[in-house]
């Protein structure tokens, strides 16, 4: 009786620790799945299109250039204090038109003869009447010649070598309307057949594009040649939809220079690349050889506010010391910071993470395991053994001034490419995404035309060049 009430008591504690265990895991699969509920896009890498209608208020942010931004609970509506602003100005006018005065309007005197004094002037902005598609008909003659009786027909001019055809004009429009502002070939048709009366079949439009990616393809290896040897580049990379399977669209770029590759798989990176590259830590990246690393310190930020709004001390420490160390930056004048500063900028950063992993090591260890039975760790831990083993890669904007603070510029180089993909869904197949991921890197690239100017060209007869001039 003895033997069975201990056996039964065996299976009870046993049964016991199971639930125990089990109880354990369940709270921490709870709890991931509370933080993955808060997560939006400034605690986490998910795009601001995500937090729908919760879009959170930003306190600050981080400018592409790496600047910091402060803003309060409220910005006011408007411009901003020191914005130059926008607004319309007296320009030089193509049409003038004066009305004399004839008469005075307080006494009716007769002013037809007396001498104007000055000139009251106001503009009217507006587009001239809609053009209507020109035709022109090129009539050469043909003449038989009496001594070998054969026919000779005046040489035409380039590109006139059909009974019909479109010009450059049309072609150039329509093109520009299909990439730059992904509009779909149907609404280009509508679009030019309601404001300018011509009918272009959707074949002949798709065709207008193919025609201007040919033109393209040198202009596109001249820009890849820029940018492999450029001293600093950016790279990123976003699935893309093409048919039904998924591919990845890459993007190497600087302030001059984009450059997109579409590829089946994520890891067919571009090779040949020297320099430093600056990107969001995927490990992929690390396999390329010959270059060196700088990591997006607006991914570690948001990062670290996820932690810090779960009382990490050391995140919000770790925080403060990387905007300050990038306002440093920004405010130097010299071509990367002083040692002194170099030196107490690691010095702190070295003490943070130390205290970091103090913090972690005394924390109970987490009951479930990770891949290949490995102890699953917290997610602070991981960023701190990141931050720990990739210091100099997360610091390299203090030591080299050409160095940004974030990966803004390639995360804004596709950001277009996906709102062409809402858009459309996906391409119908390889060939189309080619052709339009050409045309954005030879004609406009994704730089914001906010931030940048493109002077354009014909690009029927030579390719499209990007300028870094800011706006006038």
């Amino acid at each position: 009786m003895d033997m069975k009430l201990e056996k039964m008591i065996q299976e009870l504690l046993a049964r016991i620790d199971t639930l125990e265990r089990e109880n354990t895991r369940l709270k921490e699969e709870n709890e991931q799945l509370k933080k993955r509920l808060s997560k939006n896009s400034r605690n986490s890498s998910k795009p601001p299109s995500s937090d729908g209608l919760s879009r959170p208020n930003k306190n600050s942010s981080v400018s592409e250039k790496g600047k910091l931004k402060s803003k309060g609970t409220k910005k006011p509506s408007g411009g901003q204090k020191g914005h130059n602003g926008s607004n319309l100005g007296q320009a030089k006018p193509d049409e003038v038109i004066t009305k004399p005065v004839t008469s005075c309007d307080h006494c009716q005197s007769d002013l037809s003869d007396t001498k104007a004094q000055g000139y009251v002037r106001r503009q009217l902005h507006d587009l001239p009447e809609m053009p209507k598609l020109k035709v022109i008909e090129y009539c050469y003659e043909k003449k038989c010649c009496p001594n070998c009786l054969k026919y000779t027909t005046a040489s035409f001019p380039e590109g006139i070598n059909a009974p019909v055809q479109y010009g450059n004009n049309l072609k150039s429009y329509a093109t520009y309307l299909q990439n730059q502002h992904f509009i779909p070939e149907q609404r280009v048709q509508q679009l030019l057949e309601d404001l300018f009366g011509v009918s272009v079949a959707t074949a002949s439009i798709a065709e207008f594009s193919q025609m201007c990616a040919d033109q393209l393809i040198e202009f596109e290896q001249m820009v890849f040649d820029q940018l492999k040897n450029a001293p600093v580049k950016h790279l990123d990379e976003t699935g893309y939809r093409i048919g039904s399977k998924t591919q990845w669209l890459h993007v190497c770029s600087n302030v001059d220079y984009t450059y997109y590759h579409v590829s089946p798989k994520r890891k067919s990176l571009l090779s040949g690349l020297t320099g430093i590259i600056v990107h969001d830590h995927w490990k992929s990246y690390f396999t390329l050889e010959g270059i060196s690393h700088a990591l997006c310190n607006a991914h570690h930020l948001r990062e670290l506010r996820s932690l810090a709004e779960d009382s990490e001390i050391w995140a919000k420490r770790m925080m403060r010391l990387l905007r300050k160390s990038c306002h440093l930056v920004n405010i130097s004048d010299q071509s990367a910071l002083l040692p002194d500063k170099q030196a107490l900028i690691s010095k702190i950063y070295d003490r943070i993470v130390a205290d970091g992993l103090k913090y972690h090591e005394i924390l109970m260890p987490l009951a479930s395991t990770g891949k290949r039975g490995r102890k699953k760790r917290r997610t602070g831990h991981n960023l701190l053994l990141r931050l720990r083993d990739y210091k100099h890669d997360v610091l390299r904007f203090i030591y080299d001034s050409e160095v940004p603070f974030t990966n803004n510029q390639a995360e804004n180089d596709l950001r277009m490419m996906k709102v062409k993909q809402k858009v459309s869904g996906c391409f119908r197949s390889e060939t189309g995404a080619q052709k339009f991921v050409r045309i954005r890197s030879g004609q406009w690239g994704g730089l914001a035309p906010t931030a940048h100017r493109t002077v354009r060209t014909d690009p029927y007869t030579a390719p499209h060049v990007k300028h870094t001039s800011m706006l006038s």
